[in-house]
């Protein structure tokens, strides 16, 4: 098998899994709906993602990057996947919560299409489009595997993982490793960077889901409800 053919089978590997990332968070959104509360839930990492799709869509498009098919299909599929999570998320928060995703999703829009019209009127060649949007693709990358961030905070001060999906962790990991992979095959810096800090963004995840879950009292919901409620 060559090079080409590898690659392309790596990529669809990689998009099964992605997709599985995509859809881990499904019994989180479930609990949601089942409590008519986001609870302690944050919305942090689902406007991340969504964000870091939109860019990586219009990375793979031919216009800036050829031959980049399964980028598109995987982050169109993502994209589609985190708007309907934020719809319930958005649903079930506070006033408070529903104002502040508003505005991020606002800023979101504006920030994307200022992306695209620069990028087409600005840039003229793949090489050029591509090393724009491939950089502005890694920081978007790298903040949507940081975005767990918030919620590593209150793992390690509550000392419970209640709130941390493990099912999201391990796809994260998982997922990273194998983009990894796709991109080492044929060199893309732009796919390869933020894909290995993804990779150590989620062991510390995995690291902390391992360390708490002994702690973590899974029947007491109360304070940590009403606090993420305020907070939503």
């Amino acid at each position: 098998m060559d090079t080409d053919h590898l690659r392309t089978l790596v990529g669809v590997l990689g998009n099964i899994i992605s997709g599985i990332l995509f859809l881990s968070p499904i019994p989180t959104f479930l609990r949601i709906i089942k409590a008519k509360s986001v609870q302690a839930y944050k919305p942090d990492p689902y406007v991340a993602t969504l964000l870091n799709c939109s860019v990586w869509m219009f990375y793979g498009l031919p216009i800036v990057h050829p031959d980049s098919l399964l980028i598109i299909t995987i982050n169109g599929a993502g994209f589609i996947i985190e708007a309907v999570f934020i719809t319930i998320f958005f649903t079930y928060s506070t006033w408070g919560g529903r104002k502040k995703l508003l505005m991020v999703l606002i800023f979101e829009v504006v920030f994307v299409a200022g992306v695209v019209v620069v990028t087409l009127m600005c840039f003229h060649t793949y090489e050029s489009r591509s090393m724009v949007v491939g950089l502005i693709c890694i920081v978007f990358n790298i903040l949507m595997y940081a975005s767990p961030l918030t919620v590593m905070r209150m793992v390690i001060k509550t000392k419970s993982v209640k709130y941390m999906p493990f099912p999201l962790a391990l796809a994260s990991f998982a997922n990273s490793i194998v983009w990894c992979g796709y991109a080492l095959l044929k060199f893309d810096p732009y796919i390869l960077v933020p894909n290995a800090l993804g990779s150590i963004s989620s062991i510390i995840q995995l690291v902390l889901y391992a360390t708490y879950y002994s702690t973590t009292n899974w029947d007491d919901d109360d304070d940590i409800q009403m606090s993420g409620s305020s907070k939503a």
